[in-house]
């Protein structure tokens, strides 16, 4: 069963890989860092702040930080423990498909995918009820995380098991962060 899973997830890998052309390598080498969604991530910051103002930005940004750390120690342990070999380093499959970029890091499951789901699913919680069309914010996790499948470093797999765990990290630490805001934090601000 197992190998059956796997065999369609590299076909899957093999067939969104292809779609990719040298024309857009460049494009998706800038989406695929982290750096060039400063932007974007500030213009969040601004958003958070604007509705929740400076000390409980800070608890948000507190709350991020740990989620982050959390999810990426995960990760590694995941990539340390089964060893899955990136698609790039695979030497069955990368002859076959567009490898952009190399590593030499383990695949499974994506940090890419579970830091940005995660971080998506905690801001999404928080501040969905102060911005009608929040959910867009999940095309930012779906974007970063293909490139990961379209420079050949990822299984559809990877991504999707890091769409998971993100998922579960960041609505974990929303639901301590409303804990917390309802006994600490509101203690902390009068």
């Amino acid at each position: 069963m197992l190998d059956k899973i796997l065999t369609l997830d590299t076909k899957l890998l093999i067939f969104l890989n292809s779609l990719g052309s040298e024309t857009y390598d460049g494009l998706w080498l800038i989406i695929t860092k982290q750096a060039y969604w400063t932007p974007f991530f500030l213009f969040l910051l601004y958003l958070v702040y604007k509705k929740l103002g400076a000390r409980q930005t800070l608890y948000f940004v507190l709350a991020i930080a740990v989620m982050i750390t959390f999810t990426d120690q995960v990760t590694n342990l995941f990539k340390n423990g089964f060893q899955r070999l990136r698609p790039c380093s695979n030497s069955e499959i990368n002859s076959i498909i567009r490898v952009v970029q190399s590593r030499t890091s383990f695949s499974f499951f994506s940090g890419h995918a579970s830091n940005s789901m995660a971080a998506a699913t905690f801001i999404y919680c928080v501040m969905h009820r102060h911005y009608k069309y929040m959910y867009f914010l999940f095309l930012w996790p779906l974007i970063f995380a293909y490139s990961r499948i379209y420079l050949g470093l990822h299984y559809p797999i990877d991504i999707l098991c890091g769409f998971l765990f993100g998922i579960f990290s960041g609505y974990l630490v929303f639901k301590i962060y409303q804990a917390l805001q309802k006994k600490v934090f509101s203690v902390i601000d009068p």
